[in-house]
């Protein structure tokens, strides 16, 4: 036991008395120390002791679109993480195409008696989706909350980035760095998130350079969202003679700047790209990209603090909760030269 005691503390960094009191259920140690010293016992292979094993507050479902776009795994590491130190066991529910659906989900995890479930991005987001499928479980009731998306006729909790000050930075930056035609790309506009960052993007294109809608209808080309999508529309763009690009997520952003070496131009002397969401590794690319920051870890602890409430059965106002996105700059943006200002199309 002894060199259990020793191997357990060496592995969570704390003392081995620390382990004593955490292995003993005993007070006067932090959450966070009780947490690492319980990961410290299942990475070294080590059984919890009885009374540490019936921590659990129930299962919680987490239905994600995809894993192939990262903003997505870091939605689903930080609820994950969110719920366990709640007490409660999240089980990951992934979408691919062809493959299991969100409704088959839904029953699948009601068969499992979860306590509750978040969905991200799923057909909330979408406006051409039929509610009643959310509406059913509100009335069970079984405690939701929905990230990225809001229908204003579903009492449920919404928790949403601020998508129309996301496209509306976007522009502002590209403005004061000399571009006046500028792009924007996106998926499908029947998805509510994208057609708050295109009223952005319009509303910041009139204010700040009184651009004519007929000029705006050219410089707007969506598509299918991923790289494939963003490469297609954005060679769209780049014929019509768009200097500057904004992206509705970093993986189109790298489609754009697909689409911009295989014309022969270089981003960002000749093209500025900005993406969306800031997703892990982003800052890796080349160049390094700019993009338009999704406070993903406010974001998700605040969609489990209401869901936790919601189960506990001291729910907020069912309203939508609007976090603040952040522009941050690197290498895919810079000064427009002068050679490459173009002047708006009539």
């Amino acid at each position: 036991m002894r060199a259990r005691l020793s191997d357990i503390a060496r592995q969570a960094e704390v003392s081995e008395a620390t382990v004593s009191r955490v292995l003993n259920d005993r007070p006067g140690v932090s959450a966070d120390t009780r947490q690492a010293v319980l990961t410290a016992l299942d990475v070294l292979g080590y059984e919890r002791p009885e009374r540490l094993r019936k921590r659990s507050a129930g299962l919680v479902g987490l239905i994600v679109p995809e894993l192939e776009n990262p903003i997505f795994p870091a939605f689903a590491q930080t609820i994950e993480t969110a719920l366990s130190q709640s007490g409660f066991t999240p089980v990951l529910c992934t979408q691919t195409p062809g493959g299991v659906t969100e409704d088959e989900y839904v029953e699948m995890l009601l068969d499992r008696q979860v306590s509750g479930i978040v969905f991200v991005s799923g057909l909330h987001a979408d406006t051409t989706a039929d509610r009643e499928r959310y509406r059913r479980l509100v009335q069970r009731p079984m405690p939701i909350v929905l990230i990225n998306g809001y229908a204003d006729d579903l009492d449920a909790p919404f928790i949403s980035a601020d998508d129309r000050l996301a496209g509306e930075l976007a522009v502002s930056h590209l403005v004061a760095l000399g571009h006046r035609r500028i792009g924007f790309v996106s998926g499908p506009d029947r998805f509510l998130n994208v057609q708050r960052k295109l009223a952005g993007y319009r509303a910041a294109m009139r204010r700040e350079l009184d651009v004519p809608e007929a000029e705006l209808d050219e410089l707007v080309a969506l598509t299918l969202f991923g790289v494939e999508g963003g490469e297609v529309a954005a060679g769209q763009l780049l014929a019509r003679g768009a200097t500057g690009i904004v992206c509705g997520s970093d993986l189109m952003a790298l489609g754009a700047i697909r689409a911009a070496r295989r014309r022969g131009l270089s981003v960002p002397r000749d093209v500025s790209v900005i993406g969306y969401d800031d997703s892990p590794l982003i800052a890796f690319t080349d160049p390094p990209l700019t993009t338009v920051r999704q406070p993903v870890a406010a974001m998700a602890n605040a969609a489990i603090r209401q869901l936790v409430d919601e189960i506990n059965g001291h729910g907020a106002p069912h309203s939508e909760y609007v976090f603040s996105p952040e522009l941050v700059v690197r290498g895919s943006t810079a000064v427009l030269k002068p050679e490459k200002i173009a002047s708006p199309v009539a």
